[in-house]
């Protein structure tokens, strides 16, 4: 499956965020980010999330919760 995801943000060395859409707007979307905080001068915190949202999310929530999971552990 090949996604064309839209840059919501790019701040350089802090926080790169972006949306995928699955075909048209609110069938089936996912925000991803990648966050770096810093804890100090030489440690950070890398956050990486996803959000889900859209018509089809029940009918692919039991292959997020797995497969998609997975795949980021």
């Amino acid at each position: 499956m090949t996604f064309h995801p839209v840059v919501l943000v790019a701040e350089l060395e802090r926080e790169l965020r972006w949306l995928g859409r699955l075909f048209v707007p609110g069938l089936f979307d996912g925000e991803h980010r990648f966050l770096i905080e810093p804890l100090s001068e030489h440690r950070v915190r890398f956050l990486h999330s996803e959000v889900f949202s859209g018509l089809l999310l029940p009918l692919l929530w039991r292959s997020l919760d797995t497969q998609t999971r997975q795949g980021f552990e």
